[in-house]
């Protein structure tokens, strides 16, 4: 960090190993970046508009000014060389054309001038009628400059002829704030204060350009966000420029946008790229979206501010749609209807119908596939004032609330009222989990109702928040009710517990939230802000402990720039957060090992893994020559040809058993501490070990009846305990897979053994699971 200056910071400009800042009051700072310390520090007599480094001048920096004039300063010794005189106009943008000594310098009145520093001389200059020059490239291998404007428009120039070459008109919706050419290449990179950054390419047969790639996001801020599908890729966003956009969670490719609403497409799309379409509609306020039919129809309904209109859009084809669901008594302008807007919707689950709610108190059904109108709910209105519309999933129950306090229950196909309930204050807004039935229904007085559809009643109320609330969303087990409000804060709700888990305090309010179909995100829309912002869910990469917390326990959170970065990848971990250690050993219950199961789940089926890992037909050793050939006793040196092999008769000597490690400390063990050691030992070995170890017990193997009785003893010890309970078992299977027939002949074996199914844990933990299950089961159903 850089820290030293008195102003606002105006420009920024890294030179070799140095970065040079110029803030509002004329210091000019010379950094050194590698150790942040200052180098330099020079005080400037004109306001800096713009800095350049000329190419082959060693240690310099010219800069331009307000008042029209540059200066050529050497930021070594800090002195000024010379002193350019300029054109009586501010100085916007500075750039070294391919000539040696030659700088193109953009002015405000739109000139651009290529001048020679070395002789102070202009060479030629242009002027481009679409104000003043924002930036300044040079395509070298062309021959081409190019400049940008505060329009938008990209103005391409042949310095050849000494004309204009091409344009790109309305490039971008907002001034060209950068322009750079990349070398050796024919392509060009525009990037804007629209929240765009564009490459084109030069490939046109008269020598123009096209748009190559795009990266955008909204031009405005987002109002409303909301995953769309069962994978959580997708983010649906529509913004105060009146689109609609995809952002997709895993990569930038994916993005997409379906343009701007317009009342008349395919006239909009005559226009061209104009900004300033008279038929493009208010921005969208809400929207609601639904997989089912997206290969079919539209699969989006939007609401729009201001305007009884509701559009309908295509995820599938990424574009708006051909209908527009408004009903005949707002076409017609009747006296005391102006000023009627749709206020809420809701997409059934089928993917056919869509209920829309209007300020005026009226809910309208519509056909999607058709966009035609299907009946109206409440005669003469349903509310005074529609704040929310819910449809269940199988289409049975429709529920509405409004500004009278009261949540109405309809009938979806037959349009009569069932029920109503009544709440503690003014419907501000729904949301809602299919899945499980829940309404959260957020109220007028900053509190927040969760309604059961299937026992209409409320279930949960929750209490906190000190504004306005903006927004509702489920997690996606129904478990978690996240909220926003203006008092810029995020609240998460545990619903089984009714208490809140997780305040967090952001720099603006969060506008709308939406939490993915996975579980893995809760992405959010903020105020004054262009982007979207994801939220990973730490629960699931590491433990932590959800415990009902207060207003103290608020922590501030800035939000993140874009992008990520290396630490950003780590899961951050609450050092405060008190860490829970179990106990060793809990009574009556019993404990596994914690081992991974592959150690104690393959002993049982080794022969089988060794089987079938053995080759089908193992590999034939060469014939081989024996070392000492028999020969014939003669004159001549022949071979015994005719000689049979002869039967070693050789005795071998009889191997000695030896007994194993384990085997003589198993046969020293008398305390219970001496057998809990040697289970130590049998843990750390893998699995052909621990099958050879048992094995070798039997008196077949080498070993002796009393290893045998000595092992029944370590199981039986361990078993007291109740811990290991996995291991035992898998143990005890393998000892009496290989020593059953030795057990049967010593009385004092199946003793010990009897002494260990004493100690059957699983029969006593079995009986509880099946008493849990019946009071479960009993509950259900009373």
């Amino acid at each position: 960090m850089y820290t030293g200056h008195k102003a606002a910071i105006k420009l920024l400009f890294p030179f070799a190993a140095n970065l040079v800042s110029i803030d509002e009051s004329g210091v000019l700072k010379i950094w050194d970046v590698k150790s942040e310390s200052l180098y330099k520090e020079i005080q400037l007599d004109f306001t800096a508009t713009a800095i350049c480094h000329p190419p082959t001048y060693t240690n310099k920096l010219l800069i331009g000014s307000a008042e029209g004039k540059l200066q050529l300063w050497n930021i070594k010794t800090g002195s000024m060389i010379y002193e350019f005189k300029g054109w009586n106009s501010c100085v916007t943008s500075l750039e070294p054309a391919p000539a040696e000594d030659m700088m193109a310098i953009g002015l405000s009145n739109g000139k651009i001038i290529l001048h020679n520093l070395k002789f102070d001389v202009t060479n030629i200059s242009f002027t481009q009628d679409w104000g003043s020059v924002t930036r300044i490239s040079f395509l070298i291998k062309r021959q081409l400059m190019i400049t940008g404007s505060p329009k938008g428009t990209v103005v391409v120039w042949n310095l050849e002829e000494g004309k204009v070459d091409s344009l790109i008109i309305k490039a971008h919706h907002g001034p060209v704030s950068g322009l750079q050419c990349l070398p050796d290449e024919p392509l060009l990179v525009t990037s804007s204060s629209d929240n765009s950054l564009k490459m084109w390419r030069f490939d046109m047969s008269d020598g123009s350009a096209s748009l190559f790639k795009i990266r955008e996001g909204h031009f405005k801020p987002p109002v409303s966000i909301r995953f769309h599908g069962t994978d959580g890729a997708s983010i649906l966003s529509s913004g105060n420029d009146s689109s609609l956009r995809v952002f997709n969670t895993v990569t930038e490719i994916a993005n997409k946008s379906f343009g701007r609403a317009s009342y008349n497409r395919k006239a909009s799309k005559k226009k061209g790229n104009k900004w300033a379409d008279p038929l493009i509609m208010p921005p969208i306020s809400t929207f609601t979206s639904e997989t089912t039919r997206d290969k079919e129809w539209d699969s989006i309904v939007a609401v729009h501010r201001g305007i009884p209109t509701v559009t309908t859009w295509s995820f599938d084809k990424s574009k708006m749609g051909e209908h527009k669901l408004c009903h005949e008594r707002f076409k017609k302008n009747v006296s005391g209807q102006k000023g009627i807007s749709a206020t809420c919707a809701c997409l059934t689950h089928c993917g056919n119908f869509a209920v829309v709610g209007y300020s005026s108190g009226h809910i309208d059904k519509y056909n999607i596939q058709s966009g035609l109108h299907r009946g109206t709910y409440g005669e003469p209105i349903a509310h005074k004032y529609v704040r929310g519309v819910y449809v269940d999933t199988l289409n049975q129950i429709m529920v509405s609330g409004g500004s009278d306090t009261f949540l109405k229950f309809w009938n979806f196909k037959k349009l009569n009222l069932l029920s109503k309930l009544e709440l503690e204050d003014t419907v501000s807004l729904f949301s809602w989990h299919t899945e499980s039935s829940f309404l959260a229904v957020a109220l007028d007085n900053y509190n927040i109702s969760l309604v059961d559809i299937d026992t209409r009643t409320i279930i949960r109320k929750f209490t906190g928040h000190r504004g306005p609330l903006t927004d509702l969303t489920f997690s996606p087990d129904s478990r978690w009710l996240v909220s926003s409000a203006m008092d810029s804060t995020i609240r998460t709700w545990d619903i089984p517990s009714s208490s809140m888990i997780d305040i967090l305090k952001v720099d603006t309010p969060c506008v709308s939230l939406t939490f993915s179909p996975t579980g893995s995100y809760l992405a959010t829309a903020h105020a004054d802000r262009l982007g979207i912002y994801l939220w990973f869910n730490k629960t699931l990469y590491n433990h932590v402990s959800l415990r009902p917390i207060t207003e103290e326990d608020q922590i501030t959170e800035p939000l993140p720039l874009t992008g990520i970065n290396q630490e950003s990848l780590e899961c951050p971990i609450d050092e405060d957060t008190d860490e829970y250690i179990s106990k060793g050993q809990i009574e009556n219950t019993i404990t596994m090992s914690g081992l991974n199961d592959a150690r104690w789940q393959s002993i049982l089926n080794l022969d089988a893994v060794k089987k079938r890992n053995k080759p089908v037909q193992p590999p034939k050793a060469p014939a081989a020559a024996p070392f000492f050939l028999p020969t014939i006793q003669s004159v001549d040196f022949q071979f015994d040809l005719n000689r049979d092999s002869q039967t070693d008769t050789n005795t071998k000597i009889p191997e000695t058993v030896m007994q194993t490690v384990f085997a003589q400390q198993l046969l020293k063990a008398t305390s219970s501490q001496d057998y809990q050691n040697l289970f130590d030992q049998l843990k750390l070995m893998g699995p052909s070990a621990l099958n050879y170890e048992v094995r070798s017990l039997s008196p077949e193997a080498g070993g002796t009846y009393e290893l045998i009785i000595k092992f029944l003893n370590l199981l039986n010890e361990i078993s007291i305990k109740n811990k290991d309970f996995e291991l035992i078992q898998s143990y005890l299977g393998v000892f009496l897979k290989y020593n059953g027939r030795a057990l049967a002949q010593r009385p004092e074996a199946i003793n010990s053994i009897e002494e260990i199914s004493k100690h059957n844990a699983w029969e006593h933990l079995q009986n509880n699971f099946l008493l849990c299950l019946s009071i479960i089961e009993y509950m259900k159903n009373n």
